[in-house]
């Protein structure tokens, strides 16, 4: 396998900048996620990476060797795309070979890639149907066979789960990085789905408008986010954002939220104490407030009262959709919470957990 290095990497389509000077650093066996809205660039840096667009500037490396001129089929990668792109006159056996017999690999070596990589993949029973008698399951599995029997530096995919239904992708998540863990592969991954990304990756690669936001392992990512964007885009429910105020009072710093004062810890205050009277956008997860009736520890410092908008069950937790005098907020709540719709609830913030953000650059402060 191979490390991927991307150095300054920019592309334009006319006046469009798709990728704006991008660096990224990929080690070898890693596995990589480029996440972010449609349009942020992601699947772009992966046909970048291919070979599939050429580059307006910068450098691409896989391993030692600069691959800016050299064609997709000899920069020893393999790609799996949304669309499964079988041959249908094909049966699954042809469609795992067919890439190995264009190369004019011997039959005996061809034959022991595909039961390999059939074997692998759990598909060794259905080498003789053709992709029309495939679940959408199986189909993906040919798919990832094909690229396995290439026995490639690296793998790259771009969204490739993204045509299965709920239950399956949860499923192939789990395969593709059981994959990932038995052939040691380096693969970059794109995806606009975080949840996938926090799952599957070793690091993630939150892009947008081109542009790198953060990189990093996805709980650091999800616990120490660079900016309002990445707090926003990392976590399901998204983050709530608040606008506040922050002051100094006895020695301690509040921020100051619809009608709210809530006290901040006073590991913030080094970070804070530059905003003392100015404006700030605080954020909270939704997992990070709590019903009072459940949860020790509150303080008149740390509760809001707000009401009840909307409810939605999931079983071992229920979110509550709330209204925090003019602003609204979701919170994850304990599933013994028994407060109905149209009445009011004190929520109790897990404050050492929430965040603050400078309102002009969106940058964090803490």
């Amino acid at each position: 396998m191979a490390r991927v290095v991307l150095k300054n990497v920019t592309k334009k389509f006319k006046e469009v900048v798709a990728v704006d000077n991008i660096s990224i650093d990929i080690e070898d066996k890693e596995f990589a996620v480029l996440v972010g809205p449609s349009g942020c660039g992601k699947s772009t840096t992966l046909r970048a990476i291919a070979g599939l667009e050429e580059v307006t500037s910068g450098e691409i490396y896989i391993g030692e060797r600069l691959v800016n001129d050299i064609p997709p089929k000899d920069r020893d990668i393999a790609m799996v795309f949304q669309s499964y792109a079988l041959y249908p006159h094909m049966d699954v056996y042809n469609n795992m070979a067919f890439g190995l017999k264009l190369r004019k690999y011997p039959k005996e070596e061809v034959d022991r890639r595909v039961q390999e990589a059939a074997r692998l993949l759990g598909i060794d029973n259905l080498l003789k149907r053709r992709p029309k008698a495939l679940s959408g399951g199986q189909r993906q599995r040919v798919a990832l066979g094909r690229a396995i029997v290439r026995k490639p530096k690296v793998f790259l995919f771009d969204e490739p789960l993204s045509n299965l239904d709920a239950k399956l992708r949860v499923a192939m998540r789990g395969e593709i990085s059981k994959l990932h863990n038995r052939l040691e592969a380096t693969i970059i991954y794109v995806t606009h789905d975080q949840v996938e990304a926090m799952t599957m990756a070793s690091r993630i690669f939150i892009m947008n408008e081109g542009r790198l936001q953060q990189a990093g392992p996805p709980l650091e990512v999800y616990e120490s986010p660079a900016n309002q964007f990445v707090a926003g885009f990392i976590g399901s429910p998204a983050m709530n954002f608040f606008p506040g105020t922050l002051h100094q009072k006895d020695f301690s710093y509040y921020v100051d939220l619809e009608n709210n004062q809530l006290k901040l810890p006073s590991s913030f205050n080094q970070s804070i104490s530059p905003y003392d009277g100015k404006s700030v956008t605080f954020g909270v997860r939704p997992e990070d407030l709590h019903d009072k009736d459940f949860y020790q520890g509150a303080t008149p410092e740390s509760t809001i009262r707000a009401k009840i908008e909307l409810i939605e069950p999931l079983g071992n937790e229920v979110l509550f959709y709330l209204i925090l005098g003019k602003l609204p907020m979701v919170a994850k709540l304990d599933s013994r919470t028994r407060k109905q719709v149209g009445q009011e609830i004190e929520i109790v913030l897990d404050l050492p957990k929430t965040h603050l953000f400078d309102v002009k650059s969106e940058k964090t402060i803490v």
